[in-house]
Formats: structure tokens, sequence, C-alpha cells
């Protein structure tokens, strides 16, 4: 055997036994690199006569070639053995049972909101909508809140920065600014629920800074308090889904209604829980009133022919009543446990004839 052939196969050997790419890296080199063995015998056809060349020349190229073959197939098996070891792995058994995992639920406030809305359309009610952030004119001044109202201060209201000409918009801290854009921009009669997000600087286990808050506004011509308390009580015994309730009127004060009314709702706090439609027992509901005279001015209605009521509740305090939950800093906390406790499942739509939370 000559000297050439020992050497190739010593170096397809080397090749061979290369368990991953960094062992055959270093066998190209020991072959093929500028100092390999392989290219030191290459460097020598250049101090032979034309003869030796003739004959060295075919049996040294054949060489080279031949090793840089076996590399590339070899580093190509490597590769395969490297992904079928990564492939068997990482798979994943298909068989296997589906772990019982949580695939998210409806929040508490959605659900109320779902629940609140079916019931206002069945009452002939649209849904009005309105921005977060709003002008002092609309959240303030055309509500009949006077400058000096203790709501337009700073411990009770965020200010954002000053506009151009010296204004502020404010994050609304009611929905009653989507009442003054509807009336803006329809003409009665008007009957309509503004749902929405609302800011105030209060923190606690009942009042959070963002609260939901749902209000209801219905303009005519001869809409009277008579119709306020009926659609209070068709709204409650709807929501709470007892057969009747008791309502009892307290008087109030709110810049925009005149006059103004406070709801209470007759319960049962006995055992532990609340129940509604029963008892002897009272819980604040929410405020209301006819809409004051001058806020329909301010909106372009003519309070002379015009009349009509409004009234308002926190939506996270109504889920709070019907389902129990004690405090309202959680709702807003994005707890998993709290979340799988108190959610509804995605497709259990709430409808009045299948019943608000089956």
């Amino acid at each position: 055997m000559s000297d050439i052939e020992t050497l190739e196969r010593q170096i397809l050997d080397a090749i061979a036994q290369a368990s991953d790419e960094a062992a055959l890296e270093t066998a190209r080199v020991t072959a093929l690199g500028k100092k390999g063995s392989v290219s030191e015998l290459l460097k020598t056809l250049g101090s032979m006569t034309p003869e030796e060349r003739r004959e060295k020349g075919p049996l040294l190229n054949g060489l080279r070639d031949r090793v840089g073959e076996a590399i590339a197939k070899r580093k190509a098996a490597l590769g395969e053995e490297t992904l079928s070891a990564r492939l068997a792995f990482e798979r994943i058994d298909v068989t296997l049972p589906i772990r019982p995992e949580t695939t998210g639920s409806i929040h508490p406030v959605s659900q109320v909101l779902d629940e609140i809305t079916a019931i206002f359309a069945d009452l002939g009610f649209a849904i009005a909508d309105g921005p977060d952030v709003e002008y002092d004119d609309y959240n303030f001044t055309k509500l009949n809140i006077p400058p000096d109202h203790p709501a337009r201060q700073m411990h009770d209201t965020f200010y954002l920065s000053p506009q151009a000409d010296g204004s502020r918009h404010v994050l609304r801290t009611h929905t009653s600014p989507v009442q003054v854009r509807t009336m803006l921009a329809q003409k009665p009669p008007i009957r309509v629920i503004a749902p929405g997000r609302t800011y105030r600087c209060d923190s606690d286990a009942t009042h959070t800074p963002m609260f939901h808050q749902l209000e209801a506004l219905v303009i005519d011509e001869d809409t009277n308090l008579g119709h306020l308390k009926w659609v209070v009580e068709q709204f409650c015994s709807a929501f709470f889904e007892v057969d009747s309730i008791s309502l009892r009127a307290r008087p109030s004060f709110f810049p925009f209604t005149e006059p103004s009314v406070e709801w209470d709702l007759n319960c049962d706090r006995s055992g532990g829980q609340i129940k509604f439609g029963v008892g002897n027992d009272w819980l604040e509901l929410g405020g209301s009133g006819m809409v004051h005279p001058h806020v329909l001015e301010m909106c372009g209605i003519d309070p002379e022919r015009y009349q009509g009521f409004a009234f308002g509740f926190g939506l996270d305090r109504m889920a709070m009543l019907k389902y129990g939950a004690p405090d309202l800093r959680p709702f807003f906390e994005s707890d998993l446990r709290w979340l799988r406790h108190f959610g509804f499942a995605a497709l259990d739509l709430p409808t009045l004839d299948g019943g608000l939370s089956r």
C-alpha cells in the first residue's frame, strides 16, 4: 500500500469517527487546513518535474476531493443525528389527555353589564357611549355643577395637562357627560343607558380610582317621577331575579336633577347574606331625579316642552351585591383564583327568558 493510500485511510477513519461537528472540524483542519497533511503534499507539486507532476498531480487532487466529499457527507449525517435526537427529546405525545386548565371566563363586571343591557334593551333603551377623557364643560358645566363645587377640586378629580387655550380635560368622574353628548346630538324623545369606566381620587374596600358606572336617561314631553320609580322597580326585580321588590325614596341633592331622589332597596341581612325582595332592612341603591331644566336648556332642549329623568349606580357595586363579593379591590387585581371563583362561562350569555345568572 502506498503512502498516499495509507494517509487517505487514516484521514477517512478520523472523519468517520468524528462524533460531533467540533471533532469533524478538527479532522478537516488536520487534513485540508493550511498546514494539513493533504495541503502539505499538494505544496510539493511545485518542486516536482513535469513528469512527476503528471503522475502525482491526479493522485493528490483526487485525495483532496475524496476527503472533501467524506467531510461533507459526515457533516450531513451529524446534522441529521442532531435533528433526530432533538425531535425525539422535544416530541409531544398527542395521545395524552388535555390537562384541566382554566380556558378563560367572563369577568363579573362584564357579566353584570351584559345582564343590565339585556334588561334595559327589553325596556326599549339604547346604549350610548362616550370618551374616558372628557371636556370640563361636558363633565361639569353643562351638568349645572358650579365652579366652586367640591367635585371640581384636585382631591376628587383627575385633571390632565392644560390645553393651549388654558382649558383642562379630565378623566370623566361619572358617565353623565354621555347624557350631555346624547342630548346635544339628538332630539327627544330620548331613552338611553350609558355604561362605562369612570375615575375619581378614592381607594378603599368599596371605592377604587377607576370603577364602572351606568346611568339611564329618559327625555320626553310627559315624563314624571312615577315613570322613574317604575323603571327602577322593573330593573331591580329583573336584575336580582325576584318577583317583587319594595323601594324607599329619600330626598337628596344633585346639581343636575331637581327634584333629586335616592332609592333604598328592601332586603334581609340575616344569615350572613343579603336577600332582596324580602325582609325589613334597607340597602342604598343609587341616586336619581328629574333632569334639571337648566341642564336641558344648556343642551339645546326646550325645558318648557320637555322634561326627563335620570338615575345611576355603580356596576361594580351591583356585581358585589348580586354575587357576594365582599371587597371591591380584587375586581381589578387579576388574581386567577378570584377570577375562577367569580367568573362566568364565556358562552353563557344572559337572557331574560333563559335566566340572567344561570
